[in-house]
């Protein structure tokens, strides 16, 4: 297997788009995922298909990783300590501080250098190149590895201290998911009292209330009923409670984070983690009796 540019572990819905915008530059790219499907779409693209998550490290210098939780995280990083070749690791999942300091350490020892760079944006942002892209690490490999990156997106450097990326993408998160909480329940008011959903978000977005959901999600995936914005409820019901945890860590109360983690969980309990996160509004729809539609 002829070694490449970079490597990317991880090509599910978002590490797909991803790893599609570095072939798409030019860049040459060993992928590994344990869906076939997944993989065999990018060798179209030409991609190079490794047989593990070690068989990617030991065909290039820097793997990205997009994988789904913190345990999983944690596992591949475990398993990426006995790379012969590659010497960074730049991982774009939500995995928390907390796990991102404990793998920047482990990977230290093994002379591999951690970089965190989560990404904000959905499926869209992820196809489109229009991310936002958070990361913390070493500055000068930060600057090594920008030609990649800036192909997800717009770039932030957070600083050097392990987690500080991450630290940031929880706190955008858990915005996220309370704007279409705030967002459900006034509409759902409104509409039951006889107002139309979408002039209620046009309004609102004219004026003081704007927000990324009444602006974004209601009309791409509320109002239309579809409920497929892209992101699962599951993954927002762990990204909030993850930052709950890093706010308790650090001494800071947010009662209403509790509140939004609470009903994520109901949304859960309803509709499945695989649901997506917008289903947080047809859960207000059910309590309220009314469809926010138009």
């Amino acid at each position: 297997m002829k070694t490449t540019d970079y490597g990317f572990i991880g090509v599910g819905r978002m590490g797909a788009h991803m790893a599609r915008r570095l072939l798409k530059a030019g860049m040459s790219l060993t992928v590994y995922d344990t869906s076939k499907e997944a993989t065999d779409d990018l060798a179209k693209s030409g991609a190079q298909v490794a047989s593990s998550a070690l068989e990617v490290a030991n065909n290039t210098e820097v793997a990205f990783l997009s994988l789904p939780t913190p345990d999983i995280v944690q596992k591949v990083c475990a398993g990426l300590a006995g790379a012969k070749t590659m010497n960074v690791v730049v991982d774009c999942s939500t995995t928390g501080p907390g796990v991102a300091r404990i793998a920047h350490a482990e990977l230290a020892k093994a002379g591999i250098i951690y970089m965190d760079a989560p990404v904000s944006g959905g499926m869209a942002g992820a196809r489109d190149g229009t991310l936002a892209v958070m990361v913390s690490g070493k500055r000068a490999v930060y600057d090594r590895i920008e030609p990649a990156i800036k192909q997800f997106g717009k770039l932030f450097f957070c600083g050097e201290g392990a987690g500080l990326a991450q630290v940031m993408k929880l706190a955008n998160n858990i915005i996220a998911a309370g704007v279409i909480v705030m967002s459900a329940e006034v509409i759902a008011m409104g509409t039951k009292a006889g107002l139309n959903p979408r002039q209620m978000c046009d309004i609102i977005n004219a004026g003081s209330g704007r927000n990324a959901a009444t602006q974004d999600k209601f009309p791409r995936s509320i109002l239309p009923g579809t409920f497929d914005f892209g992101f699962a409820t599951g993954l927002s019901y762990k990204d909030v409670r993850l930052c709950l945890q890093e706010a308790d860590a650090q001494g800071v109360p947010m009662p209403v984070g509790a509140e939004v983690f609470q009903v994520l969980g109901m949304t859960k309990a309803r509709y499945g983690a695989d649901s997506d996160f917008t289903c947080i509004a047809k859960l207000y729809e059910e309590w309220a009796g009314v469809e926010m539609r138009g």
